[in-house]
């Protein structure tokens, strides 16, 4: 199974007040594995950065200045993602920009129910606790110590990470597993019950059966201690 882990950075919290996506970083998942593709653009947001953005990912008007824009590069990000799930964390903020994004350029949007929200996993399974993606690498064991700023593709490896861990490491099915085998011993301890048992055997010997036992060690040990007085 196909799977993409998604995260963009942005200019601010909403498309709908003219922000824009300004980093994009994908990695390819294979039977919740990382395959080792990736997809990572820095994006020309073609407006201005504003401080509070720039304190969060450090990306500059200037330096996204040098990169394509959204258009340039929409192609080869949808042929990347193809039809596949996307993992993303708190997944109603990227797709609403990605989905302003595509709109602007007259394109069908990505439909939210091909999402997974780690969010929402966290929560579930997680009440009450953080859910951010600091406080999970943290709670996983998962070494966060180069995000000194938020970056779209460290922030996609590391919640590449966290998506295993939530969803149950590296055997999802584990559970699976565990009731495969208790279904197994099931059967096989109904079967040893359907096996024909034979009445217990008494085990204490007669009189006559501790004679010919007595008989027969006398007749092959000699001097046998246990008979000593």
């Amino acid at each position: 199974m196909r799977e993409i882990v998604l995260d963009t950075e942005t200019t601010g919290l909403d498309p709908l007040t003219g922000h824009r996506i300004v980093e994009i970083g994908c990695i390819e998942l294979q039977n919740h594995l990382a395959t080792g593709t990736a997809f990572h653009r820095y994006v020309n947001p073609e407006r201005d950065m504003p401080a509070g953005a720039f304190e969060i990912h450090g990306l500059s008007a200037e330096f996204l200045a040098q990169h394509p824009p959204f258009a340039a590069l929409a192609d080869e990000l949808m042929a990347f993602i193809g039809d596949a799930p996307l993992i993303i964390h708190n997944a109603e903020f990227d797709m609403r920009f990605l989905n302003a994004e595509l709109t602007r350029l007259g394109r069908e949007g990505l439909k939210m129910d091909r999402a997974i929200d780690t969010v929402r996993l966290a929560r579930t399974k997680f009440p009450g606790a953080q859910v951010n993606l600091d406080a999970l690498c943290r709670r996983f064991g998962i070494d966060n110590s180069a995000r000194t700023k938020h970056g779209a593709l460290l922030d996609a490896e590391l919640l590449a990470e966290v998506y295993l861990e939530l969803i149950g490491g590296r055997q999802p099915d584990l559970s699976l597993g565990a009731a495969s085998s208790e279904r197994a011993a099931g059967t096989a301890a109904s079967s040893m019950a359907r096996r024909a048992s034979r009445p217990p055997r008494p085990h204490i010997p007669s009189a006559e059966e501790e004679a010919l036992h007595r008989a027969f060690v006398e007749g092959q040990i000699k001097d046998a201690l246990w008979l000593k007085p």
